[in-house]
């Protein structure tokens, strides 16, 4: 039930919470779960408000949808976050530029270029397919019809779905654009606006499925960068509306960065909480 070789204060907390039980099944209190999500949620939360805010202003003419897919990609841990490979990213989703698309692939981590190159030449063909607003909406329900539209041709058996728009790069973007608007995503308190379902956020649940919090394992698997499972995108955010019932004053994007906390073996993690 404890994790094993916690790498960040919330990590550490949990496994404490572990040792005292007093939860289902001689697991940890869900109370104290829950308010450990939502404390570990906090620094979190403020760098990813600071850190799209700065891009947003960087790069004010460009399409805002653009310059969100690109720090979804950072945040994904595909690429290293940096303005010089949003403005690439930028152009690449605009034209498919292949002079900007060798800069973006330089940004790569331990994953290599291609996660890089597939996911812009993916967001570029999915930008010439969907239309979204021409701004970031101000309404949760605009934001969830914006995704909405995202989501349909890669539901389509009729469209093929373009390699690296997996699960985080149906739903990150999105994540993103609600970082930009805190007061916005503070009222997030259902599936309205879909998070992305795997990596951190997937082992976080499954510890919380081993704890005796959730009576429900997470769908689908931990990489979701490639792969597509739509069914684990509804499932899963289904789960993290259930950590959210029964404790006030928080969102589903605090339960998702309490969770990506808890789930994460990201070294530099040890810092965010």
């Amino acid at each position: 039930m404890k994790i094993a070789n916690p790498l960040n204060p919330v990590q550490v907390e949990f496994n404490e919470l572990c040792a005292k039980g007093g939860g289902a099944g001689g697991g940890p209190a869900r109370t104290k779960v829950q308010e450990l999500l939502q404390n570990g949620s906090k620094t979190l939360n403020t760098m990813a408000f600071d850190e799209i805010t700065l891009h947003l202003k960087t790069f004010p003419s460009a399409n805002p949808w653009h310059v969100c897919f690109a720090v979804g990609l950072g945040w994904g841990h595909l690429a290293k976050i940096d303005e010089d490979f949003t403005a690439a990213a930028i152009e690449v989703l605009t034209d498919l530029n292949p002079a900007a698309l060798s800069v973006a692939k330089a940004f790569h981590l331990e994953r290599g270029p291609t996660p890089i190159e597939q996911s812009l030449r993916g967001g570029y063909l999915m930008f010439q397919r969907v239309n979204l607003p021409a701004t970031l909406p101000d309404e949760l329900r605009m934001i969830g019809r914006a995704q909405e539209r995202w989501l349909s041709p890669l539901v389509s058996p009729a469209m093929d779905r373009p390699k690296y728009i997996g699960s985080w790069n149906a739903t990150a973007m999105f994540m993103v654009a609600l970082f930009s608007k805190p007061a916005l995503a503070a009222n997030l308190s259902n599936r309205e606006v879909m998070l992305p379902p795997g990596g951190p956020i997937f082992n976080g649940l499954k510890i919380l499925h081993k704890a005796k919090i959730l009576k429900t394992p997470p769908s689908g698997n931990e990489l979701d960068d490639e792969a597509f499972e739509p069914g684990s995108i509804y499932e899963n955010n289904a789960l993290m509306a259930e950590l959210l019932q029964g404790r006030s004053g928080w969102s589903m994007i605090d339960v998702h960065s309490g969770l990506y906390m808890l789930g994460t073996r990201y070294p530099a993690s040890k810092g965010w909480a």
